[in-house]
């Protein structure tokens, strides 16, 4: 659930720090903590690139005919 057991470990907020979010982190820090959070899973399914494959399919020449 949003907020519980919300709080920005040392990395997380370095992090954040580093992407200009001082003022969010001030203000919400229980909801930079959930996205940072929810970032994490997220990029957890993300499947990884070898720097050979392309992420989307080929692309197709079509003729004008």
């Amino acid at each position: 659930m949003a907020g519980e057991n919300s709080k920005l470990d040392p990395d997380t907020l370095t992090k954040a720090r580093a992407a200009g979010l001082d003022k969010a982190v001030a203000e919400f820090p229980d909801c930079v903590a959930d996205a940072a959070r929810a970032a994490a899973l997220d990029l957890a399914d993300v499947p990884a690139i070898d720097g050979t494959t392309e992420p989307w399919p080929s692309m197709r020449i079509r003729s004008r005919r």
